[in-house]
């Protein structure tokens, strides 16, 4: 049976489609992109499932660099360890997959910034920092997909490279079932700075969501994944419908080849690479840094001019 049709429609079923596609064709479509049967042919929810990617997708930037921003301002370490982190995050995102070595660099690293900082308190702080910083940066068109998944009935999970306490607070806070993400080492209720297994980046978004549908039972055939970044092509290979958000060059190509559905929610539409903003927030921070750097030496400036001019 083909996906999306039934042998004998009941009176449930025809409501469900209607309300569901009101709600889809509520957002704003990107243009002439074709349509997929996630707008056309909604699935009931018992075995259905909506997966997102968060970095462009969800939020705008890279969430865990707006994190790390949230711990800079509340003097949680100094300026340089917040550029080394940028940076080592900007190179992840523009080499994706592609340097093994790299990616090994940046696991045995990944989390350095909370080596021994007790996971409550990073927890804690995740909140206040969605509160103030990341809340203000959500797509409210990838919202509002999600919230027509959930309005059907249908289960949201967050699937993300982000490390996966924050990436629960984003989803706890924004009324969805969970949140895959990376997983930090914990000894003593306390980060080691290293992680467990892999980054959640890739074919590992892809394992994990096959592993998660074993567990809820949901059918991958009836599932929607949508992502703003060709890295994440495995993820969206793995569910039967699969939507482009803010993509880049390469994700634009492959959904029109696909036939996949692209939706836009940037203000400029000539946009060449989504990974680069992302990318940006090494060059954020560095300007972040000379910042305050230059603002310590007029302060220190100050204070000597001061001191000259006592007797």
């Amino acid at each position: 049976m083909a996906v999306g049709q039934r042998s004998a429609r009941c009176p449930f079923y025809d409501s469900f489609l209607i309300r569901f596609k009101a709600r889809l064709d509520a957002v704003e479509l990107d243009g002439p992109e074709p349509q997929t049967a996630v707008s056309e042919f909604p699935m009931p929810p018992e075995r259905a499932a909506a997966f997102f990617d968060v970095d462009n997708t969800l939020v705008h930037g890279a969430s865990i660099y707006w994190f790390a921003r949230g711990l800079a301002t509340r003097r949680f370490f100094s300026s340089r360890d917040l550029l080394r982190f940028a940076w080592q995050q900007a190179r992840f995102r523009m080499r994706g997959t592609e340097n093994h070595d790299h990616i090994a660099q940046i696991k045995s690293s990944a989390l350095a910034f909370v080596a021994g900082r007790e996971v409550a308190e990073i927890v804690a702080l995740g909140e206040e920092i969605f509160d103030d910083t990341i809340e203000a940066r959500i797509w409210s068109g990838t919202q509002a997909l999600a919230d027509a998944h959930l309005a059907a009935g249908q289960r949201v999970w967050l699937v993300t490279a982000t490390p996966v306490e924050l990436a629960s607070i984003i989803a706890r806070r924004l009324g969805f079932t969970g949140a895959i993400g990376t997983v930090g080492e914990v000894r003593d209720g306390r980060y080691t700075g290293r992680l467990v297994s892999d980054i959640m980046h890739g074919p590992a978004k892809a394992e994990a969501i096959r592993e998660l549908a074993v567990r809820e039972n949901l059918d991958l055939s009836l599932c929607t994944a949508y992502s703003d970044s060709s890295n994440d092509l495995p993820m969206l290979q793995t569910v039967g419908h699969a939507v482009a958000i803010n993509p880049d060059q390469e994700l634009r190509r492959q959904a029109r080849q696909r036939g996949w559905q692209v939706r836009d929610f940037r203000t400029g539409r000539k946009v060449t690479r989504v990974a680069v903003p992302t990318a940006m927030a090494a060059g954020l921070v560095a300007g972040v840094v000379a910042t305050g750097a230059a603002w310590r030496r007029r302060q220190v400036g100050v204070s000597a001019s001061r001191n000259r001019s006592r007797p």
